[in-house]
């Protein structure tokens, strides 16, 4: 038995891309290390706390790999299905959370005592079906065609919509991102995107006067005035100035793992999610905060090379989907900590504390592993599974040559 799971292990071994598991195991070590210090500050314990969805979000990653990522798309119309199900569910029984200057948003739902944030999931879904969408149109030849990319924008705009009548703007902008990424990397012509930048720019004053809440264009407002006006630092700019105080505190070593006295007086709040990198900034400095760009810089190339080693199409825009949500979070993320970009309430990817994120990312990157288990594979072909008798002599010839390797 215990020969046998070895063997298991080493097979697997053979086919997964090693250094991107070794990647994203510095990265999880390093989150850890930080919600560690984090938990100084609380009666809750965030490292364990993310502990016991890590470990169930490395176990589905691996049972996720070992599955073939073209039967999962083949189901596109059951998940797509849903996926439209579980966010309007969300949206008419999920848990709503309000706070102070007028946040109102209602986009988790409670599962066996514990919250669960649906637009997590959906978006490791979306990068399914938009692929396999996107997929469909390339074989046939209809992708430059205008109707269908109109069709292609509005399966993006749907969940999107729905993100913003959930009151998560920050999960919208994440959608849309995956949207032009994925486009972007299926040859959609650019014109489409200018057009699409245009209307973006004639709707932006209708969202700030009809669509944005009060809070919301007061995040804005905070990014642009938040030196020059004292009453916006105590108010809708707290977080963000106290958050920039920690990160310049730290200087170039830090003050210390462990040893930042602003993160055990908890004065930057959410600093176990929305401002793990002013943890980094205070208690590791300039050195602490490259290493987490560094680290995720180096991981986001590692899915592009996947992507451009899959077998086929439809992995190589589930590698783009994956790259385009952690490239979008990562930037906005650091851009909010450091004033750069206003609070859009969006974590780091694999850093910040969050069960339902953490688990969800780490369903994405089975699907990654499986894009690249399934590289050498033939046409799409399970060589395992087929009967010689139904290949062409051309293809016979490929499978032959495959078998060598």
């Amino acid at each position: 038995m215990v020969n046998q799971l070895f063997k298991s292990l080493y097979h697997y071994l053979r086919r997964a891309d090693i250094i991107l598991w070794l990647l994203l195991a510095a990265i999880s070590a390093y989150s850890l290390v930080l919600l560690k210090s984090v938990s100084r500050s609380s009666s809750v314990d965030y490292f364990h706390a993310q502990l016991f969805p890590l470990v169930l979000g490395v176990a589905g990653a691996i049972i996720v790999s070992t599955m073939d990522y073209a039967d999962i798309a083949g189901l596109w119309y059951l998940i797509e299905g849903f996926c439209v199900f579980l966010m309007i569910y969300t949206y008419f029984f999920g848990e709503r959370i309000q706070g102070a200057g007028g946040v109102d948003a209602r986009a988790w739902i409670r599962i066996g005592g514990r919250t669960f944030q649906s637009s997590e999931l959906v978006k490791i879904a979306f990068m399914l079906t938009f692929a396999k969408h996107l997929d469909i149109l390339n074989k046939r030849g209809r992708i430059e065609e205008p109707i269908q990319v109109i069709l292609l924008a509005f399966h993006a705009a749907l969940y999107v919509l729905l993100c913003v009548l959930q009151g998560d703007m920050g999960a919208a902008m994440v959608f849309f991102s995956m949207f032009i990424v994925m486009s972007l990397s299926a040859g959609v012509q650019l014109r489409y995107f200018a057009i699409l930048a245009g209307l973006i720019v004639i709707c932006l004053p209708i969202m700030w006067r009809y669509v944005m809440s009060d809070y919301q264009k007061q995040r804005f407002v905070a990014v642009f005035n938040l030196d020059r006006d004292p009453d916006l630092r105590m108010g809708d700019g707290y977080q963000q100035w106290q958050g920039r105080i920690s990160i310049g505190s730290g200087r170039f070593r830090g003050q210390g793992l462990f040893q930042g006295s602003r993160v055990s007086s908890n004065v930057v709040t959410f600093q176990q999610s929305d401002y793990i990198f002013s943890v980094a900034g205070e208690e590791l400095g300039f050195i602490g905060c490259s290493l987490i760009i560094l680290l995720l810089l180096l991981f986001m190339l590692k899915v592009l090379h996947v992507a451009n080693t899959s077998r086929d199409d439809l992995g190589r825009y589930m590698c783009f989907g994956f790259f385009g949500m952690i490239a979008l979070q990562a930037i906005w993320n650091i851009g909010m900590c450091l004033v750069i970009l206003p609070v859009m309430g969006l974590t780091l990817p694999f850093f910040s504390a969050g069960g339902s994120s953490s688990m969800c990312l780490y369903l994405g990157f089975g699907l990654v592993q499986s894009v690249h288990m399934r590289r050498k594979e033939i046409d799409g072909l399970h060589l395992k599974r087929e009967s010689p008798l139904r290949f062409s002599s051309k293809q016979l010839k490929r499978v032959r040559e495959y078998k060598k390797l």
